[in-house]
């Protein structure tokens, strides 16, 4: 798999990926197509064009030149149906992410979509601030700006990611850093050739830019690689990323099934609490939390299984080697620490956070919108009591973990076993496990 993000190359401004797409569109005519490609498959040079023109908005394509989503774009890898030529003529605040077709093979394909890690509006502000922070007009050369800042001279210094080159970044994921955690990162970066060492003698100077971009921005692509789908961690197949955009399977939003079947909502419901309880206990000893939660974080894809679709609000606490919370003071606040938040966010304990935050989370605002008045008596009862028990934040962590685990009980005999639930069919029919 493969891209991360470009610094100032990804998100910047509106032109970047234009001038990239540009010239693979100049390109592409010499380059072969698969024996007869269905029609919606068939490379369209204009489309292309305005699609990187009006949504992704590279305008500085260098930044991201050898990342894994330009060299899919190159070869061809990614392709634009003939259908979005309407929506590519909208601005691009319109839409967040556009649908497209992936290969790797030219043979099999596979919808996926290209996505903003921030919005359009946040872009806006990161931009004005990173060119606020020199006190130039309203644009500047975001990389040249980066590159000046003294947090990154401490980068370019670096042997090793150590927890104080990202004290003052606003992630979740960074909020409690320790060694183990960073040189995980830095082992499985993917955007990078030899990745395995947890020593960064082999980044080049832009590498290490566009690493430590990501980690400031958003940490959902540094996340699908650390912790990859393939090893059963619950989050889809990285595809590739740079600055503020990222590739990724296409799933629907669990929104989209709160009308669903009761079969297929206790089927859901059910999956959910699994993932919570895979992040809560695991075998690498790393806690997981959301610090907030929404529908539109877990997907689901056409197998039935449920993901998680979005990983920026996930915090890491590695209960191995403990961890000490990261400090926002003014020492270690800088343009990196403002790109998409405020630069006064407190960023609270890890040791403040329990276990059953997540779950609480999770009973209060989405289960309820699965499972509520979906099933007869005296089932349903036993479901909201369950449902009120998870969902209160004044109760004990025993008795919210136990009460999680009777909704998990009482949810596994309402799903059914057949071909709509492809991820465990038919496997189902002959063990239940599944």
């Amino acid at each position: 798999m493969e891209p991360r993000l470009g610094p100032e190359a990804v998100a910047l401004h509106p032109r970047w990926l234009a001038m990239l797409l540009l010239g693979l569109s100049a390109l592409s005519s010499f380059l072969s197509l698969p024996a007869s490609p269905p029609p919606s498959l068939v490379p369209r040079v204009r489309t292309t064009y305005n699609l990187g023109r009006t949504f992704l908005g590279l305008d500085k394509c260098n930044a991201c030149i050898g990342t894994s989503i330009c060299k899919k774009f190159f070869k061809e890898e990614i392709r634009f149906d003939d259908l979005l030529a309407s929506n590519l003529e909208l601005p691009s605040h319109y839409l967040p992410s556009y649908p497209a077709n992936y290969s790797d093979d030219s043979k099999t394909w596979r919808t996926v979509e290209i996505s903003r890690l921030i919005s359009k509006y946040q872009n806006e502000v990161s931009d004005r601030r990173i060119c606020a922070s020199i006190s130039a007009p309203k644009t500047c050369s975001i990389e040249r700006v980066l590159r000046k800042t003294q947090r990154f001279q401490k980068w370019l210094q670096a042997k090793r990611l150590t927890p104080d080159l990202v004290q003052g970044l606003p992630s979740p994921l960074l909020r409690c850093p320790t060694q183990r955690l960073l040189d995980r990162v830095v082992r499985r970066y993917a955007e990078v050739a030899d990745a395995g060492s947890i020593f960064m003698d082999h980044f080049t100077d832009r590498d290490k830019l566009r690493l430590l971009y990501t980690l400031a921005v958003n940490t959902h692509p540094i996340l699908l690689q650390i912790f990859p789908g393939v090893e059963g961690w619950p989050l889809p197949k990285y595809l590739g990323s740079c600055g503020r955009l990222l590739i990724s399977t296409s799933t629907r939003p669990l929104q989209e099934f709160f009308g669903a079947p009761p079969d297929q909502a206790a089927d859901l419901a059910y999956q959910l609490l699994g993932v919570l309880e895979s992040l809560r206990s695991n075998d690498l000893n790393y806690f997981f939390y959301f610090t907030h939660v929404n529908a539109g974080m877990f997907g689901i894809f056409n197998n039935g299984h449920l993901f998680i679709r979005d990983a920026s609000a996930l915090g890491v606490i590695d209960k191995q080697e403990g961890s000490q919370t990261a400090t926002t003071t003014r020492e270690n606040q800088d343009v990196f620490s403002c790109l998409v938040s405020g630069c006064q966010a407190q960023l609270p304990s890890c040791d403040t956070i329990p276990e059953k935050h997540s779950l609480v989370l999770v009973c209060q605002q989405l289960l309820p919108r699965l499972l509520q008045g979906r099933f007869p008596s005296p089932v349903q009862e036993e479901i909201d009591s369950a449902l009120t028990h998870c969902g209160e934040s004044s109760r004990p962590d025993p008795e919210v973990l136990q009460a999680a685990s009777q909704l998990k009980d009482i949810l596994r005999p309402l799903r059914t076993c057949d071909p709509r639930f492809a991820y465990r069919y038919p496997d189902c029919k002959y063990n239940d496990r599944f």
